[in-house]
């Protein structure tokens, strides 16, 4: 059986990158439903709908389980997924299931945390649900000790980064008005932030301009992609949950599966990987 890795558009294949990387043995089935991306501006129930079938789409198609590499689907997805719809499919065992991306990078983030100010970039979708501020806060208050009188999150919507990305614009000099903007904005509600999580799976490919404009007016702070951390998390997860690591096969291979033309996404995947695709189109 394969693991599954989902996202509304190109961002996850940064994710489905650092996984492999860390794992290459594993078989592995990337989703992209890039016919209705982007997920950000949808309503929770739009988001919920879409996300399902996708998760459908890769566990009929042996896959024990799924990464949603997407904030947006993590944020409004995940929950009801795990907590209404696995349930009846894993039928008293624990395969297959279902991962996002939020709770292992929060993880993270209050490890990494000096002051306990952190912000938050990312899609409307994500700022909107609350995500990272309802899952840093439930970490903070089940320490043992507390690090933090009080977390202070700041949270920042980057609706431009996105489309900046995907059209290959981030690559000039441009984008630099876009990243002081969301940046400024940021760092207006809060000077103190010293961790910037970056919460969207395309943010990765401007983090080179990121650090260096906190570098020049924040020099405290410093930014987190999400890549690495989701897989050593998904190592230490396949490590403690022998039944999914056991039916998972070795096979090294990756399949790219994508709602848009073929060749679209075999174009556009050249912005966030160093090789070449070939993918195939599915309907959902």
């Amino acid at each position: 059986m394969k693991i599954g890795v989902f996202d509304s558009g190109y961002g996850g294949l940064t994710i489905l990158d650092k996984i492999r990387r860390l794992l290459p043995g594993y078989d592995y089935l990337y989703l992209g439903d890039n016919a209705r991306a982007p997920y950000g501006s949808h309503s929770f129930e739009v988001i919920y709908q879409y996300t399902l079938q996708a998760v459908n789409y890769l566990l009929q198609h042996d896959c024990a389980l799924v990464i949603l590499a997407c904030n947006t689907a993590s944020a409004k997805a995940l929950r009801t997924i795990q907590q209404h719809d696995l349930p009846a499919l894993r039928r008293g065992t624990e395969i297959p299931n279902v991962l996002g991306v939020i709770r292992p990078t929060v993880e993270q983030v209050i490890s990494i945390t000096r002051n306990g100010h952190i912000g938050i970039l990312g899609t409307q979708g994500t700022i909107d649900s609350l995500s990272y501020p309802i899952e840093l806060q439930k970490i903070r208050n089940n320490l043992q000790i507390y690090k933090f009188t009080n977390l202070q999150i700041s949270q920042q919507a980057c609706p431009m980064w996105v489309p900046l990305i995907e059209s290959g614009e981030h690559l000039y000099s441009g984008a630099d008005y876009f990243v002081d903007k969301y940046l400024s904005a940021l760092f207006a509600q809060d000077p103190l932030i010293d961790t910037v999580v970056l919460g969207c799976t395309h943010y990765p490919l401007l983090k080179p301009e990121i650090d260096n404009w906190l570098s020049v007016h924040y020099p405290q702070a410093q930014s987190i992609a999400q890549g690495d951390i989701v897989a050593l998390s998904l190592r230490d997860y396949l490590s403690r949950h022998t039944p999914i690591r056991s039916a998972l096969t070795l096979g090294g291979t990756c399949e790219y599966l994508t709602t848009e033309s073929a060749q679209k996404f075999t174009d556009s995947a050249s912005v966030f990987l160093s090789f070449p695709v070939q993918a195939r189109h599915i309907s959902l």
